[in-house]
């Protein structure tokens, strides 16, 4: 902590120095220095407040989270607008260091150009800063809860006939304590509704913390209606490992209330289970798995253990990490044909636009967003319905996927 406040006061003199040299001949300076001081003012008040209340917080509230996602954004534009600064005095020192050693100096136009020049970079550093400045404020006002639905028509060989035209909507990483605003969600749950699913499956993350942040939003998700039925498995988030509790017992206390609100809203659970719904005497098999990631994430799934005494119908699996698809699912002895996970939020930061589609998530998980599919296997990551850490999503938007079954 030591070491980062140290980074962030060397960031905030590095920049209130960048700003006074691109704006010092300027008639607005003493306009610019308010307005710096005043967004350093409020990002360290979203930096105390991340602090000291984020780990502690059941749920959040609009001013902690606009407090906590101007500190995030300010923090990027001042790293990218300190790199031009940075560039501009690596070029000054080699260009002293030169002219030091040859003896040889600019006549004084070329002095004045080169001033200009480094002036240039400098503005030019300060608008690049401000593009994703500006488009992460809108990511913690709009962004968040601009949910997009997303579908997809899969066909199966083996799927059989009377689960034709099967609506599956898939949602993940609620993550019920990071949301601000009933409203908004209530908008998400009706979107949700409108896809007239016949079942509807949830893959983990369900709260952050602590399992009472879901409380405000049980009747939300109560509400969601579908044929077949809700399902859910656990997310890393969900066991409360990241909260410092006063005792053990506390700690599975908190586990145990988190399954009765998956039961208030008409969830059920699939730890290491299955369910079979049946269709017209024929049936498929709803699989689910607790968290399964790569250390330091929990590896709780057995996914043995989930499908034990099941046939060799249509399987579909929910496992909250992707990573599991890759490293167990995909080449099981028994054969999954559909994955549904989450985990990654996609970052909630990246740019999907037609031909191109980017996150900085990708270099850590090759699956981390949409669906991907291997022989004849499909894995679907959807991009979570909320939100953690940095309070907004920028070009990743809150996902509700829909799959439709074709045989």
């Amino acid at each position: 902590m030591l070491l980062f406040i140290a980074v962030l006061l060397a960031l905030d003199v590095y920049s209130f120095i960048g700003i006074k040299s691109v704006f010092k001949k300027s008639s607005f300076l003493k306009l610019y220095y308010f307005l710096f001081f005043s967004a350093l003012i409020i990002s360290y008040l979203g930096f105390l407040n991340m602090a000291l209340y984020f780990r502690e917080t059941i749920n959040s509230t609009s001013i902690a989270n606009l407090l906590r996602g101007f500190f995030f954004s300010f923090f990027i534009f001042k790293i990218l607008f300190v790199i031009f600064l940075i560039l501009n005095d690596i070029e000054r020192i080699l260009n002293f260091s030169f002219h030091f050693i040859t003896k040889i100096f600019f006549d004084k136009k070329k002095v004045v150009e080169t001033k200009s020049r480094r002036k240039f970079v400098s503005q030019v550093g300060l608008l690049i800063a401000a593009i994703p400045f500006s488009s992460l404020l809108y990511g913690i006002t709009l962004g968040k809860y601009n949910f997009k639905v997303i579908k997809h028509h899969l066909k199966f060989d083996n799927l059989p006939k009377s689960f034709n035209k099967f609506r599956i909507v898939h949602i993940s990483d609620i993550h019920a304590g990071s949301f601000d605003s009933l409203e908004s969600v209530q908008e998400g749950i009706d979107l949700i509704q409108a896809q007239n699913p016949d079942i509807i499956l949830f893959s983990g993350d369900l709260v952050n913390n602590d399992s009472r942040e879901i409380k405000p939003y049980i009747s939300m998700f109560k509400s969601l209606k579908a044929p077949h039925g809700k399902f859910a498995v656990l997310g890393n988030h969900d066991y409360g490992d990241y909260k410092k509790w006063k005792s053990v017992d506390e700690k599975e206390e908190n586990l145990k209330k988190l399954f009765d609100y998956f039961n208030e809203m008409d969830f059920k659970l699939l730890n290491n289970s299955h369910e079979i719904i049946s269709k017209e005497n024929e049936s498929i098999a709803i699989i689910g798995v607790e968290n399964w990631g790569k250390p330091p994430f929990p590896q709780k799934g057995d996914l043995n253990l989930a499908l034990k005494n099941t046939t060799d119908s249509f399987n579909i699996l929910l496992s909250h990490d992707p990573t599991h698809w890759d490293l167990e699912v995909k080449n099981h002895q028994k054969h999954i044909d559909l994955t549904l996970s989450g985990h990654t939020h996609g970052m909630q930061f990246g740019v999907e636009i037609p031909g191109i589609k980017w996150s900085p998530v990708k270099y850590f998980y090759p699956h981390w967003a949409g669906l991907y599919h291997y022989k004849d296997q499909y894995l679907n990551v959807n991009r979570g319905f909320g939100f953690i850490g940095y309070p907004g999503r920028v070009g990743i938007w809150p996902e509700i996927t829909v799959i439709e079954l074709n045989s």
